[in-house]
């Protein structure tokens, strides 16, 4: 039996507005889309804060033994990303500013991409197209569009008809934007003649003469509109109707509402059943932006070279510091945030490295079937990872207690703490044990062994004030002695 058949997971929906049971369109499958970046620069703390969210959904979904599709695409063709339709595409504008070509800025930002999401330990999507590969299928998408009524071409470029979709469906069940609000709120905006009215978005663009990335269609060389690589790319992959679509909760409105838009009008039918959105990642309190310079990327928030943090922090310490809030939940990076997140971190990882000094005993204090439930029963209800991490602190104080004799467990009881410990926090979670992740890691406990040693023979020499010396100065740094009956052990904090 798949351990997805003894769990129930509850989805809050953004379609709904609610808490919804998970029942996949086919039994042990899983199909899931997620908006990925547009390659122009590196990529933004705040996208890796919604990638990280969704690589854990993955890798829960994984866990319980669901096959999952995966899909998450590269944006390296270059469309307008306003309402107006007008400008100049972001990627056009970076090779125009470095005088290169557009596709050398594709690869230069994809790569940076790629080995920023490595640095994080996440798991690669199962796919990731990318919408320079996937330019016929949205011509045909949109050649669908038109038949069916719902686009139309003007000078060479397609757009669609958000009143005439209204009058049968509903634009804005997304958002739970009305369409005659959206109407009342719109300004005249220079560029927009070519449209029946402003609501209406493009799905393909004449490109202008200077605009160097475009492609060969029926109405015009051009590029295909925002919004449009989603649904095409998602629907091959996925098919016309998938279980999950996620992304941050800026692309709510308009991008995800102009997906459903444009499958509804092309397929008859919506084409995801759970909408799932992560919440904005702000600093100190305030919008992370670059004009105001409250901004980090994610190499100097680990480098510790910027000049807002204290100090670096590792990957899985941000990992850790994301899982302790609700993907759902506005979420702000602060210092004092990140350096509890540390201490809590280590202590886990403290707890995690004692389990195989574990020895079983003839009775148990502690209920692990209900432990290991309440994990499940955490992730089950909208993926609440702050409520496992909680558990799992609950599981450390037993497993420290047992290392000293305060508590037992049998040995079943103790395998089982074991392996739900790995599994939740290595494979669900994602984290990584630095004491073991990194030759870095690796070095400072030989350090700490050392002064260890050189502690012990000051003892031995009964020059106990260079004994204390030793502990007190390490305590100062972080790291605690742990003098036993098996020797001298030590953890950070």
């Amino acid at each position: 039996m798949h351990l997805y058949e003894e769990q129930t997971i509850q989805i809050y929906n953004t379609l709904s507005g609610k808490k919804e049971i998970f029942k996949p369109i086919e039994n042990g499958y899983v199909g899931m889309y997620v908006c990925g970046p547009t390659v122009y620069s590196n990529v933004h703390l705040g996208n890796v804060r919604t990638f990280m969210s969704f690589d854990m959904v993955f890798r829960y979904l994984k866990h319980l033994g669901y096959k999952v599709r995966y899909v998450r695409n590269i944006t390296d063709a270059g469309h307008l990303e306003n309402d107006a339709d007008v400008g100049e595409d972001k990627i056009t504008k970076k090779a125009r500013l470095e005088q290169i070509e557009p596709m050398e800025v594709v690869q230069r930002y994809t790569v940076d991409f790629h080995n920023i999401l490595n640095t994080f330990n996440f798991l690669p999507p199962s796919i990731e197209p990318t919408a320079t590969g996937h330019i016929i299928e949205q011509i045909e998408l949109i050649k669908t569009i038109i038949d069916n009524g719902f686009g139309y071409v003007v000078n060479g470029s397609v757009y669609f008809d958000v009143h005439k979709f209204n009058e049968t469906n509903n634009y804005g069940i997304l958002s739970k934007r009305k369409l005659e609000d959206l109407i009342h709120n719109t300004r005249a905006l220079d560029g927009q003649s070519d449209k029946k009215n402003p609501q209406d978005f493009a799905l393909w663009k004449r490109a202008e003469p200077q605009h160097i990335m475009r492609w060969p269609s029926p109405w015009s060389d051009g590029f295909p509109g925002w919004h449009l690589e989603c649904t095409a790319m998602s629907t091959k992959y996925l098919g016309d109707n998938f279980d999950i679509h996620g992304g941050g909760m800026d692309l709510k409105f308009p991008h995800h509402e102009c997906e459903i838009a444009q499958s509804e009008a092309a397929k008859g039918i919506a084409p995801v059943n759970y909408w799932m959105h992560a919440n904005m990642l702000q600093m100190n309190g305030q919008r992370m932006s670059k004009s105001t310079g409250n901004i980090i990327n994610p190499a100097e928030l680990i480098s510790g070279k910027n000049d807002i943090m204290s100090k670096g922090y590792s990957p899985s310490v941000i990992r850790f510091f994301n899982a302790q809030s609700s993907y759902r939940s506005v979420l702000d990076l602060t210092d004092d945030g990140l350096l509890a997140s540390e201490k809590g971190f280590h202590r886990l990882m403290d707890a995690v490295n004692l389990l195989d000094e574990l020895e079983p005993g003839a009775n148990s204090s502690f209920d692990v079937k209900t432990w290991r439930q309440n994990c499940y029963d955490a992730m089950n209800d909208d993926f609440n990872s702050p409520i496992l991490i909680a558990h799992l602190f609950e599981a450390s104080k037993h497993i420290n207690q047992i290392k000293t004799g305060a508590a037992s467990l049998t040995a079943e009881d103790l395998e089982l703490l074991k392996k739900t410990m790995l599994e939740f926090t290595y494979d669900v979670l994602g984290l990584e044990n630095t004491k073991t992740a990194s030759n870095g890691a690796g070095k400072l406990e030989g350090a700490v062994e050392l002064l260890i040693q050189l502690r012990q023979e000051a003892r031995a020499n009964k020059d106990f004030a260079l004994s204390d010396k030793i502990r007190d100065e390490l305590a100062a740094k972080g790291i605690q002695l742990n003098d036993g009956k098996d020797g001298t052990t030590f953890s950070t904090n």
